[in-house]
């Protein structure tokens, strides 16, 4: 373990220190968070491949002190550097991407097209690309014992880090904050859409034994479908039902006990910020009204843990780079609780 008496966590910060301040390297470090820069497949507003640069900004003015956790970030965070071969993959097929929904937006046979029937191939086989290379940055850490968080980006982004876990760790729960289901069949025709993350990994990773969503509020007949014939391995809390239960005199921890005992015993967090009400990230790419409180989502969090269940991994997804940088602000101090309960879990890999 590092050695931190001459680090002050109540001084100023020091700039030529990594994410939060902290002065610790990638191999003192317990917890390595992943930056994926890509939104190749957003369907309404951009700007969530450039949020781990500016959520690594305002997490140098990130009070340190968590009681909670018993400050369980001195076991060590370190972020990694964006990738800007990935980046500017992304950027590239961004524009493709853009000129496609474009073209069948207006009614346009794809099939009649060649340059976009190229590019829809194009823009599939990059989020294959993308998912093999974060697959590989993943188990490769998790193999060293680290315990590893993604930030995305959109939400496409976390599916090669669900195989990995898959991998070092066996059977577990998925419990996704999110306005929406993601649960839709290559939409758009991009397979690896924002919006089929959930799909993709239920269908591609047999491991994952549950799905508990959480917040959901926008969603169409096809994810309701596959909700209701899915023989129980979807559970979905949405909002509405939610906030009818608390308006009929249930209490939050109620509610939270109830999502809660759907869990396994190991639980991967995937957090799309739009889950919460949009005046906490106002610039997601796809705001709803509605939402989560984060401090319920703190409570939940806090609760499982105090239920003996284990996170294994987190990720947080589509934070907005808005024109004050509230987004980010928000987003450093979500990323921060979320390392900390992370942190906070010392259970190694549980196969049973």
């Amino acid at each position: 373990m590092k050695d931190l008496s001459l680090f002050d966590p109540n001084g100023a910060t020091n700039f030529k220190n990594n994410v939060f301040g902290l002065p610790f390297s990638e191999e003192e470090a317990d917890l390595v968070i992943l930056p994926v820069a890509w939104e190749v497949t957003v369907s309404d507003g951009g700007g969530t491949s450039r949020a781990p640069e500016h959520v690594f900004r305002a997490s140098r003015h990130v009070d340190l002190f968590d009681p909670e956790t018993d400050n369980a970030w001195r076991k060590g965070i370190f972020m990694r550097s964006w990738d800007e071969k990935i980046e500017m993959k992304g950027d590239f097929l961004r524009k493709e991407a853009e000129l496609y929904l474009d073209y069948i937006s207006t009614g346009g046979n794809v099939e009649n097209n060649n340059f976009l029937s190229k590019s829809l191939r194009e823009i599939n086989e990059g989020g294959a690309l993308l998912n093999d290379w974060v697959y590989r940055q993943t188990r490769d850490l998790l193999i060293m014992g680290k315990k590893v968080a993604l930030l995305g980006g959109d939400h496409s982004t976390p599916l090669g880090f669900l195989r990995a876990l898959a991998e070092q760790f066996g059977d577990f729960g998925v419990l996704q904050i999110d306005a929406h289901c993601d649960l839709r069949k290559s939409y758009e025709g991009f397979i690896y859409s924002h919006g089929s993350i959930m799909y993709n990994a239920l269908s591609e990773i047999s491991q994952i034994k549950k799905l508990v969503q959480l917040g959901v509020r926008d969603y169409c007949e096809e994810e309701w479908n596959f909700i209701c014939n899915s023989n129980f391995r979807v559970a979905t809390f949405f909002d509405k039902e939610i906030k009818e239960r608390q308006w009929e005199g249930q209490t939050w921890k109620a509610v939270a006990e109830h999502i809660i005992e759907q869990l396994p015993g190991q639980v991967y967090l995937s957090f799309d910020v739009d889950g919460l009400d949009p005046k906490l990230c106002p610039s997601t790419g796809t705001p709803v009204p509605g939402g989560m409180e984060a401090d319920q989502i703190f409570y939940l969090l806090s609760r499982i843990l105090q239920s003996g269940r284990k996170f294994i991994g987190f990720d947080l997804c589509e934070i907005g780079v808005g024109p004050n940088g509230y987004d980010a602000t928000v987003g450093a101090r979500i990323l921060w609780k979320l390392c900390n309960y992370l942190l906070a879990d010392q259970a190694g890999p549980q196969k049973t």
